[in-house]
């Protein structure tokens, strides 16, 4: 599960980078800016939650532990 997490990760972050090249700075919030800036903003929650879920499941470890 450790892993599949982390390849979500590296997924999100491809994804965000991907994005960030088709974003026209000029207009943001038109055509393609805007869907590119949504599916960055997605894929930041997708790193977040991500992460949050590896915080979590160290802390329920060293938890059980004791």
């Amino acid at each position: 599960m450790k892993y599949f997490i982390y390849i979500l990760i590296v997924i999100a972050v491809g994804l965000m980078i991907y994005n960030a090249t088709i974003l026209d700075f000029n207009n943001l919030m038109k055509g393609d800016s805007k869907t590119a800036l949504i599916s960055i903003l997605a894929s930041a929650c997708v790193v977040l939650l991500m992460l949050i879920l590896l915080v979590s499941r160290a802390i329920q470890e060293k938890r059980k532990g004791k």
